[in-house]
């Protein structure tokens, strides 16, 4: 069993589940809805706009704020999707027999990753095909389209990897679902409370890093603070796991 195995297995789960088709249908129905709005405002101020000497591009003003509802939307339901990868084997007391089978527990927990993260770039896809719509009547800016994509993803991986460890702590899924739900949205409050100051807190929160490639801007600080947020928190579920194995 490999960690490839793990994530197809785990994304079979997933998609098996009603839950997630209406995750899915409910996550398009919101981003489109931004979306033709972002576009009716675009077409309301346009005349306005071309009177400016460099003005904002339909990238600008219409597909960008749709990323930034996107990150709001993966806050509300990476709790949901994350709950069961460990606490609902736990509770089916299958936990045990996965952490003891000749597999290694970065395999195991690098796997249910993969599959939460296959299934988080469903969202940015789904941007992106709306914003090709566009090309019909306009220029897309790729590089901040792009630099969207890339922000969007890691947020996505953080958010994954703090409801892998958090689901790894406990057997109620409903449990693991309120304390991810709780921390992430600390992390939103943290971020809403310090805007407006250069507290050094605000360095801490993950939209503030987003926001940077939100507005086309790949931040060297941005980008490895993503990273290692996410790679501390997949740690840390693998040695508490690992820990779980060696004792018995």
């Amino acid at each position: 069993m490999t960690m490839f195995t793990i994530a197809s297995k785990e994304l079979k789960l997933l998609f098996v589940s009603s839950l997630v088709w209406v995750f899915l249908a409910v996550m398009q129905l919101v981003l489109a809805w931004v979306f033709l709005g972002r576009l009716n405002t675009f077409l309301e101020i346009q005349s306005q706009l071309a009177q400016l000497a460099n003005p904002p591009g339909i990238t600008e003003v219409i597909v960008a704020p749709v990323f930034s509802i996107a990150s709001i939307v993966l806050l509300a339901v990476t709790p949901v999707l994350s709950m069961r990868l460990f606490a609902e084997e736990r509770r089916n007391h299958t936990l045990v027999m996965l952490i003891s089978a000749p597999v290694s527990i970065p395999a195991i927990v690098l796997g249910k990753f993969l599959a939460l993260m296959i299934f988080f770039c469903l969202i940015p896809l789904l941007i992106v095909m709306l914003s090709i719509s566009l090309l019909t009547g306009g220029m897309l800016d790729f590089g901040l389209l792009g630099s969207n994509v890339i922000g969007l993803i890691l947020l996505a991986s953080c958010f994954a990897s703090l409801g892998l460890y958090i689901s790894s702590l406990t057997s109620y899924p409903a449990i693991a679902a309120l304390g991810s739900l709780g921390v992430l949205l600390c992390l939103w409050v943290m971020d809403i409370v310090t805007i407006e100051s250069e507290s050094a807190v605000r360095h801490f929160s993950l939209f503030r890093h987003f926001e940077n490639f939100n507005i086309g801007l790949i931040d060297t600080f941005s980008l490895t603070f993503l990273l290692l947020f996410a790679i501390t928190f997949l740690i840390l579920t693998i040695y508490h796991l690992d820990g779980e194995r060696l004792n018995g």
